[in-house]
């Protein structure tokens, strides 16, 4: 199973972004808005920074320059996720991207926590205690 195999090489540092994710998904969860005025914003923003980041990133602006297409993806979903949980959350007393309900803190850290043992025990499984210490 290809998923099985992606999270069984997962590096240390894509594993951070998907922690970055979950934690994301659950305050978007928790505080969503329909409001499609705070979403079509974000993707105006995402677009324009997504655009940015491409540029910055590539050599002589792009010009022969090829990324992968989840590189491309997470250049433009960043700035979508940083715009909308800034909207989401404005006035509701955050500090950074700490909820003042340390519960809900807890709950975002747990599942953050949860995916690392999955993504633990998937290498685990895959690779045994040696390939699991290397990466």
């Amino acid at each position: 199973m290809a998923a099985m195999r992606y999270f069984a090489t997962l590096p240390a540092g894509k594993l951070i972004l998907w922690c970055y994710l979950v934690w994301y998904l659950f305050f978007a969860g928790r505080y969503f808005d329909p409001n499609r005025n705070l979403w079509l914003t974000s993707l105006g923003i995402s677009g324009v920074i997504g655009v940015a980041l491409f540029i910055g990133t590539a050599p002589d602006g792009g010009a022969g320059f090829k990324l992968g297409r989840w590189q491309v993806f997470r250049l433009f979903l960043t700035p979508f996720c940083v715009s909308s949980f800034s909207a989401l959350v404005k006035g509701r007393g955050f500090f950074l991207i700490f909820s003042p309900r340390m519960a809900e803190n807890y709950v975002a850290l747990g599942l953050c926590a949860a995916f690392c043992a999955f993504v633990a025990g998937v290498k685990l499984s895959r690779g045994g205690r040696r390939k699991f210490i290397r990466d």
